[in-house]
């Protein structure tokens, strides 16, 4: 699997500085103009999907687990470095996932209810000649797989641990018996709360995570600052750690930890796509459902949902874990979850940091769910039709309960390789509609100043 993950985050690296060469750095030029939509973005109209509500969905989905115990599993199996390729990552991906959301704009369908529809399947039958089409169920399988695991399994994982560690603090300790049943039961009253809220279509997702995504940013934002106003002295340094960190982890961390800087490059970009998901593809599904935008102004929500979600939510995570002074066991990530309550809890304490934790990755895990379950059942019905929604939403519900008693490292595993097989037909098919004129569908407009592509 290593070479695999080496070999895919190489291409997502290369294709997101193509793109940043091909819309002349869009990700600097308007990055003011995507905080001015993300904050001002279109009103809700009560009957399709409003270009912040589709914003939203597709940041639910990114700011997830990933952000709390996938960037600390990525300090324990890359060290400080492994943060500065996810920043790398991030500056990059800006500019994919811009053009991500750009060709779903151009290339999207209208439904039979009057609203949008799309994604890399459309953009791929609808703007690239007939011997590419097969990459658009290439990609659908690997997206419908990848939901499972990705937006399904490695999240309840990780709330179902933190309930867990809530529990036990309250309870000043529990047996491994009564754990297991508190992880099961977490599974099953996700699950549950899943399927309801799923029935409603993408209006009711984006209605959801429009709801979800600006409270629980801001929570974990505050809770975060409080750790790092109290040990402001210590943020510099760990900056400074990251820094090193990437270019020669052996300094960074003392020579004792034997990670190396192929690790921390490989352990950064591959949770850098995990969380922030530019290259993809998913981000397309959700924004294909915008009414009312012009294809280049919804596609700079793009560059904020990246930044806020990387640049923002996992390096507070980061300096939260590294100036907490928790010891570090490098290595393994079987404990990514609990270092960071731990560091929490230097502020917070054992019982209030468990608790904040347990709500903030309840928020953050059940948004995510909920956008891949739209994405996974989208992609579910492209391949086998609209009457596979419903079993294939069941089979994310009971993946969900087995999730959260799955092994975590396991989950994320999973995850990784569903990533990096994903990305090779999104990334082929964005690279060639870049580089040839295609006839755009009649219902696009034009619009904005944006980058062409």
């Amino acid at each position: 699997m290593g070479r695999l993950e080496t070999v895919v985050s190489l291409l997502l690296l290369l294709a997101g500085a193509y793109f940043t060469v091909k819309t002349r750095f869009v990700q600097v030029r308007r990055f003011l103009p995507s905080v001015r939509a993300f904050f001002c973005g279109g009103a809700e109209n009560g009957r399709t999907v409003s270009p912040f509500e589709a914003a939203a969905t597709s940041l639910a989905a990114t700011i997830g687990t990933g952000n709390i115990a996938g960037t600390a599993g990525a300090l324990l199996l890359g060290g400080p470095g492994a943060i500065f390729w996810m920043w790398v990552s991030a500056l990059l991906g800006m500019a994919l996932k811009y053009a991500e959301i750009l060709y779903a704009m151009r290339f999207r369908r209208r439904t039979a209810g009057g609203g949008f529809a799309g994604g890399p399947m459309c953009y791929i039958e609808r703007g690239l000649p007939a011997r590419w089409h097969f990459l658009a169920p290439a990609f659908a399988l690997c997206a419908a797989l990848a939901a499972l695991g990705m937006g399904n399994m490695a999240q309840v994982n990780t709330v179902a641990e933190s309930v867990v560690t809530a529990a036990r603090a309250l309870a000043g300790g529990l047996s491994d018996r009564a754990a297991r049943r508190i992880a099961l039961l977490t599974g099953v009253a996700v699950a549950l709360l899943i399927g309801r809220a799923v029935l409603g279509g993408s209006k009711r997702v984006g209605h959801a995570a429009a709801l979800l995504v600006p409270l629980m940013s801001v929570l974990y934002i505050g809770g975060a600052a409080v750790v790092l106003l109290g040990r402001a002295e210590a943020v510099g340094p760990a900056l400074l750690a990251i820094v090193r960190g990437a270019f020669s982890p052996e300094a960074a961390l003392g020579g004792a930890a034997g990670i190396t800087l192929d690790q921390a490059f490989r352990v950064g970009v591959a949770r850098g796509v995990f969380t922030h998901e530019a290259g993809l593809g998913t981000a397309a599904i959700a924004h294909a459902a915008a009414d009312g935008a012009a294809p280049e102004r919804q596609a700079l929500y793009g560059i904020f949902e990246v930044f806020l979600d990387t640049i923002v939510m996992c390096t507070l995570t980061a300096l939260v874990v590294l100036v907490s002074g928790v010891p570090l066991d490098f290595g393994s990530d079987a404990a990514a979850g609990s270092i960071v309550a731990a560091a929490f809890a230097t502020r917070f304490g054992g019982m209030g940091a468990s608790l904040l934790l347990a709500l903030l990755l309840l928020l953050f895990a059940f948004s995510s769910m909920l956008s891949f379950s739209l994405y996974g059942a989208q992609c579910a019905a492209y391949l086998f039709g609209p009457r596979a929604v419903r079993p294939y939403l069941a089979a994310y519900m009971g993946l969900c309960v087995l999730g959260a008693v799955a092994p975590l490292a396991l989950a994320w595993r999973v995850s990784e390789v569903l990533n990096m097989c994903m990305a090779l037909p999104n990334l082929l098919a964005l690279v060639l509609l870049s580089r040839q004129q295609t006839k755009r569908p009649p219902e696009r407009s034009s619009g904005g100043r944006g980058a062409a592509l």
